[in-house]
């Protein structure tokens, strides 16, 4: 799950002020799910499970969701006790913030510090028809559902990749399609589970992490993240602790290698993990690399003078290859090691030089529209901003 730092208040993980409490806390949020929720006998109840009754397959999925959110909303809490200047939280803010129903089964994470000033603010004043948008996306995401139902039922993208002697009758591009469209619906999954969330979460004037950024606007690992939530967690207690400034490449790299080890356990240690996050914790570094790289004259001093416009087009080149790396390197994370290989090979070695460039093309036109809207958004922020500025100056 590679990742994209974010600007927050360094959190100190030991403090001599509160260690003691600090100590206690994070034992009690380890012990909360401990054992482990896959060494378990038996599902014991909970008191959600009265929530959902039945009995039916989705009350596993439900208890260990739980489980597993619970682990990192209580080490959330323990790490934002210890790094606490003034006094401690008390044992009910850990309730309201682990408890929190829209938040429980599924996510997405707010940091304790970020959930803690929201839930206690007090300024509740919503904007000019902020009830008509939430109400808007609530009937988008409704729609969506419908959707995703039926492509789910008549679009077979899932079940393709598991016949691996249909897949060798694909084309080139069948296969490309293929592998991209699997991304593109779980991205859509991530994207409606989320939104749905948010959208409950907003009505209680919570501002939680939003849906992910969507695939086909990924071209750098830095950025490429299903659970914005997590990837926050991750860069505030471990990411950003260690890798400082991400400007050092041995920092950098102690940095992704602890992440991904972390991720690693989230997701459950197997063969296939391990090359997902290998692979991933590779493109993390190699980006950082080649951008330390081509920093150094004579590179800077070229690109400098070849303009913005040109050095745009040319990182686009690196780009639009860079995007089939995640696309392989993910890819493979939901179906399977034989069907990545499959579309590597294809697409690099036996669809060379047509199917390969021409993929690369199409790929690189697309790069370039999403650095355009990338672009006019950072202007209009840009002026947004300014205007705000010059009002609160009047006033």
């Amino acid at each position: 799950m590679p990742l994209k730092p974010v600007e927050v208040k360094r959190c100190q993980y030991v403090s001599p002020y509160n260690f003691d409490t600090c100590y206690e806390v994070r034992l009690w949020g380890i012990s909360v799910v401990y054992p482990p929720a896959h060494t378990l006998p038996r599902r014991p109840s909970v008191p959600q499970e009265t929530l959902v009754t039945g009995s039916f397959d989705l009350q596993d999925v439900l208890f260990y969701g739980g489980c597993g959110f619970t682990i990192m909303r209580c080490m959330s809490f323990a790490l934002e006790n210890c790094d606490r200047k003034e006094g401690s939280y008390s044992f009910l803010d850990l309730l309201k913030y682990n408890f929190y129903l829209p938040f429980f089964f599924f996510g997405p994470i707010m940091t304790f510090d970020q959930f803690h000033a929201q839930a206690n603010s007090s300024k509740l004043s919503r904007k000019d028809r902020e009830l008509w948008g939430i109400t808007t996306k609530a009937l988008l995401h409704l729609g969506v559902i419908l959707v995703v139902d039926m492509f789910f039922h008549y679009l077979y993208i899932l079940t393709i990749p598991s016949d691996m002697r249909l897949v060798q009758k694909l084309s080139d591009w069948s296969l490309a399609g293929l592998a991209y469209s699997n991304l593109v619906y779980d991205w859509v999954k991530a994207a409606v589970m989320f939104g749905v969330i948010n959208t409950v979460a907003r009505l209680d004037h919570l501002d939680p992490p939003q849906p992910p950024k969507c695939i086909t606007m990924l071209y750098v690992f830095s950025e490429t993240h299903f659970d914005r939530g997590i990837n926050d967690w991750l860069c505030r207690y471990v990411y950003d602790y260690i890798g400082g400034d991400h400007d050092k490449i041995f920092k950098e790299l102690l940095a992704t290698l602890c992440v991904f080890a972390i991720t690693t356990l989230w997701l459950g240690p197997c063969e296939l993990v391990y090359i997902w996050s290998f692979f991933n914790c590779f493109g993390l570094n190699f980006e950082l690399w080649v951008a330390k790289f081509f920093s150094y004259p004579p590179f800077s001093t070229i690109e400098g003078v070849m303009g913005e416009s040109m050095g745009r087009r040319i990182r686009g080149v690196f780009n639009a290859a860079n995007f089939w790396t995640i696309v392989l390197y993910n890819v493979l994370s939901l179906n399977s090691l034989e069907f990545a290989k499959m579309v590597g090979r294809r697409l690099i070695f036996k669809g060379f030089p047509f199917s390969t460039l021409s993929v690369l093309l199409v790929t690189y036109c697309g790069v370039q529209l999403v650095k355009e809207r990338e672009r006019n958004q950072a202007l209009l922020e840009e002026q947004e901003a300014a205007k705000m500025a010059e009002k609160e100056k009047a006033e």
